[in-house]
């Protein structure tokens, strides 16, 4: 796999969103969970990850993110983006959305959370653990950035 974008999106009827995105890109869930969802599409390369929101709001954007192949695909992201003067909070090991992962957060001008990460294997949960910036605050991850607070998620 090389790397692929990720887009995450908080959607009010999981179901609904699934057989949309089924039929806009061809192809089925690659895993689809109580709650969650995600789409491994191949063309264009992208990561579509459904968060099923109750609150009933409009689908609205959660985070985006860029899946690497490995942890020092993951380290080597940490070290440019923080020469390149991004604040950058890291989580290692840490279990979200149904996925062990690595991963380095940033934010962009208009706070949007990006992540950059790898999944390393399958999980049994889609609720952060504790620690995680997953499905949360990126900003409270292990590495304390000076970004302010903005609600984003994982994948």
């Amino acid at each position: 796999m090389s790397s692929r974008v990720q887009l995450a999106l908080r959607v009010p009827d999981l179901a609904a969103s699934v057989a949309f995105y089924t039929k806009l890109f061809g192809t089925e869930a690659a895993k689809l969970r109580d709650g969650y969802a995600n789409f491994a599409i191949t063309e264009p390369p992208l990561k579509l990850v459904l968060i099923e929101d109750t609150a009933g709001e409009a689908t609205r954007l959660d985070h985006l993110g860029v899946e690497v192949e490995s942890t020092e695909a993951v380290q080597a992201a940490t070290t440019r983006l923080a020469e390149s003067g991004l604040t950058t909070a890291t989580e290692n090991d840490t279990t979200c959305c149904y996925a062990l992962q690595d991963k380095v957060w940033v934010h962009g001008p208009g706070q949007e959370p990006w992540e950059v990460y790898v999944v390393k294997a399958d999980a049994d949960s889609l609720a952060k653990q504790q620690g995680s910036t997953c499905c949360a605050n990126p900003a409270e991850a292990d590495t304390v950035s000076k970004e302010p607070a903005v609600a984003g998620g994982c994948c």
